[in-house]
């Protein structure tokens, strides 16, 4: 289906899905995103900075590695498009103005650092780390360091060196927030007024590298959204809700016509403590990870309606194994399926 003759606000889900990317009939002018990226670019001029990224559509938030452009997913320029992301994922990354700024307020920081090659300075590296560590799939976080700024979710600056210098110019790039009053006492305000320091050594001059490459643009992509979707679907399974369901079928069973037997999630809530103090006792990890992962389960067995055909103690036993194998793999990979 060539891209001229794509009208998205006339086409059905089911021939949208196999509309390959690259012929999205899509631009950034004139859209909403548009305006985000202006606002964007006063905020920069308000702080004296002459640079501005160049801003361009890609398959998610990106700024390559040492490219100083920013990647805008694809899905944010239509309204079309976004609604099949929330059917999709459940949510719209930057979905709305604030998250949106939020968003290009944390890939500037990235295109800034590669464009005056701030990190190749010793005190950057002394303040922040090296940038040459290696970059995870995954991390793990303490979210109540004081070591670092709280700007996205996930507690974001934890993850990288560079992550931890862009959080750190969010905030302070960000229009009405006392830094100094908010992060006063906290190890975070020395990277803040570093990076004060920094913004007013480059305000008003050129940067080093002035364009980058663009990786993963959206017109570029000849993969469909189908295809898309479903490899995005998998590398973020965990966070859905029916995650678990498959294996809580297989420790459970639906409720069916067995109305009398006991509710799966009423005896898994009965003994949440004893089984968050032995899956701890066994892996030692945070309580409040185990806590919540025990609550989203429950919470799934509600929903699925089901019930307990053992003993008690071996449902214990069985549900208590499952989650000590979530939170061995959480401690190793970061994730809770472990590595695929």
């Amino acid at each position: 289906m060539a891209r001229k003759n794509i009208d998205l606000s006339k086409i059905s889900e089911e021939d949208l899905l196999n509309v390959k990317v690259c012929d999205l009939p899509i631009k950034i002018e004139d859209t909403w995103i548009s305006n985000c990226i202006r606002h964007l670019y006063k905020e920069l001029n308000n702080k004296g900075i002459v640079f501005k990224p160049v801003c361009y559509l890609a398959d998610e938030w990106l700024a390559p590695d040492n490219e100083p452009v920013i990647g805008i997913p694809f899905f944010l320029v239509h309204p079309v498009l976004s609604k099949l992301e929330r059917k999709m994922m459940f949510d719209v990354e930057g979905g709305t103005n604030q998250w949106c700024m939020k968003l290009l307020r944390h890939e500037t920081g990235h295109a800034i650092n590669y464009a005056y090659k701030l990190y190749k300075r010793k005190k950057w590296q002394k303040v922040f780390g090296k940038f040459s560590t290696e970059y995870e799939d995954t991390y793990r976080f303490r979210p109540y360091s004081k070591n670092f700024v709280i700007h996205l979710e996930d507690y974001y600056a934890q993850h990288h060196p560079d992550e931890d210098f862009a959080e750190t110019f969010s905030v302070w790039l960000t229009p009405g927030l006392d830094w100094r009053k908010q992060y006063k006492g906290w190890g975070a305000f020395k990277k803040l007024k570093y990076v004060d320091e920094l913004m007013g050594e480059i305000k008003n001059k050129e940067p080093v590298i002035r364009k980058g490459k663009k990786y993963w643009q959206a017109k570029t992509l000849r993969i469909t959204l189908k295809n898309y979707y479903k490899k995005k679907k998998h590398s973020s399974a965990e966070y859905f809700p029916d995650f678990h369901d498959a294996n809580l079928r297989r420790i459970f069973i639906v409720m069916g016509k067995r109305r009398k037997l006991p509710q799966a999630a009423d005896i898994i809530k009965r003994y949440n403590k004893e089984i968050v103090k032995n899956v701890y006792s066994w892996t030692r990890e945070k309580k409040y990870i185990i806590n919540d992962l025990l609550k989203t389960i429950i919470d799934r067995c509600r929903s699925l309606k089901l019930r307990v055909q053992d003993s008690e103690l071996i449902a214990i036993l069985k549900i208590s194994t499952y989650i000590t194998t979530l939170v061995m793999n959480y401690r190793y990979t970061g994730k809770f399926r472990g590595k695929k």
